[in-house]
């Protein structure tokens, strides 16, 4: 059976395009024409070139049973808005459109926790929904939309299951994600202090046999959160530096001196200068938010679990290490 993968290149991608095919399935991966595919190298992997929003995009799934819609644009930027909101929003619907015009028998769609929402003093699970409004930034906005296509593909009768991933954490992280860009910092002595924050953290190799497991075992028009561990992010830190054999940050800054840095960078300086910003506002944002989640939902009904987060966080120290990026960034 030959299963359709969207963002197969990319960090989630390249993680389920390996457990799709230690399973036994083979890959067809949609990657855009001149983006970096060397997260598939070496793989058995039919590669076709193109879009979410191509229109000929049913000819490329046509003969696959499942789709794996896990593409997504990420970028927290001001300047980026449009262009996510197009990505994930109208990319999202386009393939969904596509795999029922290929007949495709089932569709698992990539959402996030974002789409959740955060739970004030508490944890959130599947029935928990923040607003479009309590949405901070773009990104979040988009999948909470995109999620809404989802559900309602489903509702008009589409066979498609919504996954929630947390915050993955493992190799294959190529960009990096936001989360390995935090490990690579602290790896190469660039992150003296930081902002203390609540998330959930998973292994991504978790996060991609759920996805697997979504498509065998999820009911339409369902949401599974695919989770691990919540933890703030100063433990986070602690068990990076006992593994990695670094003293952790000790400092400990106010969100206002952080986010006032970052209006400045992405607003005034970048812009003036002429080149990308290197902090976001809404990233900031985002970190004062404590983001906790429950999977016991996929974990009842889908047979997920967890490994453990320890040798996640060691398996990306690893892959960083061994790809040159402690070099290349030091």
């Amino acid at each position: 059976m030959s299963m359709f993968v969207t963002g197969a290149t990319g960090f989630v991608g390249a993680n389920l395009v390996r457990t799709l095919l230690a399973a036994g399935y083979r890959v067809r991966a949609l990657a855009r024409t001149g983006s970096d595919a060397r997260n598939l190298d070496g793989l058995d992997v039919e590669i076709v070139r193109g879009d979410c929003n191509d229109a000929s995009l049913s000819e490329k799934m046509r003969g696959c049973e499942g789709v794996f819609h896990v593409a997504a644009r990420y970028s927290l930027y001001h300047i980026d808005r449009a262009a996510v909101m197009h990505g994930n929003v109208d990319g999202t619907r386009n393939v969904l459109a596509a795999a029922r015009t290929a007949a495709v028998k089932r569709t698992v769609y990539t959402s996030s926790v974002s789409a959740v929402g955060v739970k004030a003093g508490g944890v959130a699970d599947e029935t928990h929904q923040g607003s479009l409004q309590e949405a901070v930034g773009a990104y979040k906005r988009s999948k909470l939309l995109a999620e809404r296509e989802a559900h309602a593909a489903a509702a008009a009768g589409q066979d498609v299951v919504i996954v929630n991933p947390s915050t993955p954490l493992g190799p294959w992280d190529r960009k990096p994600t936001p989360t390995g860009e935090i490990l690579v910092r602290f790896l190469t002595g660039r992150m003296p202090a930081f902002v203390d924050s609540g998330l959930n953290v998973a292994a991504v190799t978790d996060i991609a046999h759920g996805h697997l497991l979504a498509y065998e075992r999820g009911r339409s028009g369902e949401r599974y959160i695919l989770g691990g561990e919540n933890l703030t992010l100063r433990t986070l830190l602690e068990r990076i530096a006992a593994i990695a054999g670094k003293p952790p940050p000790r400092i400990r800054l106010p969100h206002w001196l952080p986010l006032g840095a970052a209006f400045v960078e992405e607003r005034v300086l970048a812009p003036l200068a002429g080149r990308s910003p290197t902090l976001a506002v809404d990233g900031v944002r985002m970190s004062r938010e404590i983001m906790y989640y429950d999977d016991a939902k996929a974990m009842r009904e889908l047979g997920y679990a967890h490994s453990s987060l320890d040798e996640a966080i060691r398996s990306a120290v690893d892959w960083f290490a061994v790809n040159g990026y402690s070099a290349r960034r030091r």
